[in-house]
């Protein structure tokens, strides 16, 4: 079913939270471009999307006529188009340079907008974007004054000078997630250094200008503290255009985002040209990581919105059992639990983008240890929920379709393939809440989280009541931890998945709360049904007034609620 509409003036919370967080001359420059944009993602892009998900593929041309290895990757003429005119908007390029309708620079913000409408219509053309931006971050803050002025410009290129794409490959066939088996060399020669190894699971392979890479230099301790940061050129420099040492195994055929191509890369020989200090590769890379965490929570948070509009749009316009799906109740409960869960997590997400924005552009005395530790905790919070919701968000709505959801004619299939990577991609479930343990262990991150949301709530001026769920659940994380730091090493990591699911449900409550705070009826109630969906369903739970069906009219149609028909 081909999407016409626009994804920006169509989502009106999403308006609210970027009026919030955003100054209000440069929420009038993004209102012009987000509205161009969000149309384009909801037509033109949806279009080249379904073809390249379809028929359009990547494919990988290993040998030319001659029979020489050329390992070239082939995209469609559509995804091309994509690549331009995503790129040509900022989305990568005005984190670091300034717009010039604005002369100023542009904000993590406003490119984790474009990320959201973009992968409401393609996650896997968004994937190479987040590369993008990591590979531009890496540069523009380790990389010396050589090699950031011979790469950094074309890799946030708005259209001035050839783009190059960004890649970071880090795993390894024999290590995964373990990246410190990793065995890839990297030798010194001259300037530059030459990479021998094979990485396993490299997106953008065939796409990227330039690639950042971990190997270890020749005498270099083994783990993680051994491994160095490399940015490797996907091509010579002698102006040839031959490939630089590097050949493509073979693209992964994978269960979903089929828009971005993935290999098995080997280095034979490779120039690449060392980033930072030798001994720091990981911990870069790891600042990267973060952002690539931060940029899958947007990509999960556009699949929760196009599945819950899908769902809705499907519901108004089925007609079944005499009356129009939408007009049933159990339908209609559906989707205001979609459309609450996502609102809240978009506000939750944006707020996280927000400090994440100050923290990642080192605002210097502005951002202190407590904030840092902060960002790093809810990034792992918010990247482990939106992914598992999006799953759940793609499920319902294919049931919402019934056996039309199942079918490949609708986008529903795709959101739910593309989904599942995300809580692969970046670090799965079981990645993210070692991540938890660790920050506990360095930061005491808990003690900084449980303060902050107790300062957080004392500071509301709104109904106790609807406070108490949340203060009773910060009492209970607060013996979890306890309990948790008494037990052995082993066993504190099967709690801690626990303790992060805990805390996300906290955080998104006090940020419900706090939209509830502002006294508009609308958000007044959403926190309400959040509340009772977060911390009363779970139990017995009897609501004979049926506030969900109460509220249907005030929070999907934004009209006074009311329990008849639409």
């Amino acid at each position: 079913m081909t999407m016409t509409g626009n994804f920006f003036t169509e989502d009106k919370h999403f308006q609210q939270v970027l009026k919030k967080h955003m100054e209000p001359t440069f929420y009038e420059w993004a209102e012009k471009e987000l509205t161009e944009f969000g149309e384009s993602c909801a037509n033109e892009i949806e279009e080249r999307a379904i073809h390249t998900d379809r028929e359009g593929q990547p494919r990988l041309i290993k040998y030319n006529r001659m029979g020489n290895d050329v390992s070239e990757v082939w995209v469609n003429e559509g995804y091309k188009k994509t690549v331009q005119e995503t790129y040509h908007r900022g989305i990568v390029g005005y984190v670091h340079k300034e717009i010039p309708e604005l002369g100023q620079k542009g904000d993590y913000l406003y490119s984790y907008a474009q990320g959201y409408l973009l992968s409401q219509t393609e996650p896997g053309f968004y994937c190479p974007v987040t590369l993008t931006m990591a590979t531009a971050y890496l540069l523009e803050h380790y990389a010396d004054e050589h090699v950031k002025n011979k790469f950094l410009p074309h890799v946030i290129s708005t259209g001035e000078v050839e783009l190059f794409e960004g890649a970071t490959f880090l795993t390894e066939r024999q290590g995964g997630s373990d990246v410190g088996a990793n065995e890839t060399q990297a030798v010194p020669s001259s300037n530059k250094y030459l990479l021998t190894g094979e990485k396993y699971f490299a997106s953008n392979a065939g796409q990227c200008g330039v690639a950042m890479v971990l190997a270890r230099i020749p005498g270099a301790p083994k783990g993680t503290k051994g491994l160095s940061l490399f940015a490797v050129p996907w091509r010579r420099e002698d102006g040839s255009g031959k490939l630089n040492g590097i050949e493509i195994r073979r693209l992964k055929d994978k269960l979903g985002v089929r828009a971005v191509p993935s290999a098995e890369v080997l280095f034979n020989g490779a120039e690449g040209y060392l980033v930072g200090e030798p001994s720091k590769g990981i911990h870069y890379m790891m600042e990267a990581l973060n952002l690539s965490r931060v940029c899958n929570a947007i990509a999960s948070l556009g699949i929760m919105q196009r599945a819950y509009t899908e769902a809705r749009k499907y519901a108004k316009s089925r007609v079944t059992f005499g009356d129009q799906l939408i007009n049933f109740p159990m339908i209609r409960e559906s989707l205001v639990d979609m459309a609450v869960k996502q609102e809240v997590e978009t506000s939750a997400c944006f707020e996280l983008v927000s400090l994440f924005d100050r923290v990642m552009r080192h605002a210097g005395a502005k951002v202190s240890e407590e904030e840092i530790a902060l960002n790093r905790l809810l990034i792992a919070l918010l990247k482990k929920e939106t992914a598992e919701q999006a799953v759940h968000f793609s499920h319902e709505a294919i049931e919402m379709h019934g056996g039309n959801g199942f079918i490949e004619d609708f986008v529903t299939p795709r959101l739910l393939r593309d989904a599942k990577v995300l809580t692969v991609w970046e670090g799965t479930a079981n990645i993210l809440g070692m991540e938890v343990l660790r920050l506990m262990g360095r930061f005491k991150v808990e003690r900084i989280f449980i303060e902050s949301m107790k300062g957080r709530l004392e500071a509301l001026p709104i109904d106790n009541i609807m406070k108490e769920p949340v203060e009773e659940a910060l009492v209970k994380l607060q013996e979890l931890c306890n309990f948790m730091s008494s037990c052995a090493p082993e066993i504190q990591t099967v709690y801690s998945k626990k303790i992060a699911s805990l805390m996300v449900k906290i955080f998104e409550s006090v940020v419900a709360l706090d939209g509830a705070n502002s006294g508009d009826a609308r958000e007044l109630a959403k926190a309400e049904l959040f509340l009772q969906m977060t911390w009363k369903e779970s139990d017995l739970w009897f609501d004979r007034e049926s506030k969900k069906l109460q509220y249907f009219d005030l929070i999907l149609n934004w009209e006074k609620s009311s329990v008849g028909a639409e």
